[in-house]
């Protein structure tokens, strides 16, 4: 396992080694040992979560606000989507910062999204199958979020927008500018 820092601050992509023969592949998606050596985090996963979307969909950008953060460890079982991360952290050094990766079951990268940030995705190939733990329980009442085309943080979502297929909720989360943690 690699792990390489990001532009946002606790914010990593994880590499891991990958074994392949004539059989298959096996590869230890998570270690936790290795994970808190690597990057200095403490993580301790406590639920997961898997979502199955089509090619265009947009999910995001969400968080859960305190007392019920969440950091998330995402990975992609099928297909390949354009994970995003928006730091909506105050008092971090990179407050406003965009990040994003390109993860699919070919490269098995993961995406470490610490608490405070905003997390979102876009498939980018027919069907994907996103899995991801979380260190705290969803709570509906703390869930929040951006409005994904702010046309501050100006993501690319890397799909044209006559195609992107979005919830009614994603439609309503305040802008970069109006949001407030």
């Amino acid at each position: 396992m690699d792990a390489q820092k990001t532009s946002i601050a606790g914010c990593w992509i994880i590499k891991p080694k990958v074994f392949k023969d004539a059989r298959g592949y096996f590869y230890e998606s998570f270690q936790k040992e290795r994970f808190e050596a690597l990057t200095k985090i403490s993580f301790n996963p406590i639920q997961d979560n898997e979502a199955f979307s089509t090619y265009g969909v947009v999910r995001g950008l969400h968080l859960q606000e305190a007392p019920h953060a969440q950091a998330k460890l995402i990975r992609v079982l099928q297909g390949t989507i354009l994970d995003v991360v928006v730091d909506l952290r105050k008092e971090s050094p990179t407050f406003g910062a965009v990040v994003t990766a390109v993860l699919s079951q070919e490269n098995k990268e993961q995406l470490f999204v610490p608490k405070g940030c905003a997390h979102g995705y876009s498939v980018l190939s027919p069907e994907a199958v996103v899995f991801y733990k979380t260190d705290a329980y969803y709570h509906p009442e703390t869930e929040s979020g951006i409005l994904y085309n702010d046309e501050e943080l100006n993501i690319d979502w890397g799909i044209p927008e006559e195609k992107q297929i979005l919830s009614d909720k994603d439609l309503l989360w305040p802008t970069f500018k109006n949001y407030s943690l």
